[in-house]
């Protein structure tokens, strides 16, 4: 039996909620298209209470710009990725930051075909950025995200990368 997507977000936020207990370090989260499925996910963990300091959904180009710091241009962008995760991590005083920005469809967004989805994870050791290609419908596309941004914070909490890493999938 395969495991839901559901699942998967739920055993991704476990991970994190036992590391940040242990380290006592502290979650933030900014979303775009996934509207809030990263944040639900963390909010849900154990000890939640402890370590996750809140989420920014930040669905409209304008508050991405205004509030979280994204520089004009596209927010479909790696730069804008990781300027949404610096920004809600200083906003929120948290270690470590996760941040999606992404054209989920049906659409394309400044430029991008849907399903062209950028993470992003700030700490104190530097910045991991990640580009994928996901398929499917606005819904399957945020499933995704999800779940990346959830891999990735796992990732980035329980196994730190060297800082300034890029990948794309």
């Amino acid at each position: 039996m395969t495991e839901s997507p559901e699942d998967l977000r739920a055993a991704a936020a476990d991970a994190v909620s036992r590391r940040c207990r242990d380290d006592g370090r502290t979650v933030a989260v900014a979303e775009s298209l996934t509207g809030g499925m990263v944040s639900q996910s963390l909010s849900v963990a154990q000890g939640s209470a402890q370590w996750f300091r809140g989420a920014l959904v930040a669905y409209s180009s304008e508050v991405k710009h205004e509030v979280l710091g994204v520089p004009e241009g596209p927010v479909v962008s790696a730069q804008a990725a990781v300027a949404m995760a610096r920004g809600v991590r200083s906003l929120l005083g948290a270690d470590v930051a996760v941040a999606v920005t992404g054209a989920g469809g049906p659409d394309p967004q400044d430029g991008r075909e849907p399903g062209t989805v950028f993470l992003a994870a700030v700490d104190g050791a530097g910045v991991v950025v990640q580009e994928h290609r996901f398929s499917g419908g606005p819904t399957e596309v945020c499933a995704a995200t999800a779940q990346a941004a959830l891999s990735l914070l796992e990732d980035r909490v329980c196994t730190p990368e060297p800082a300034d890493a890029t990948s794309a999938s």
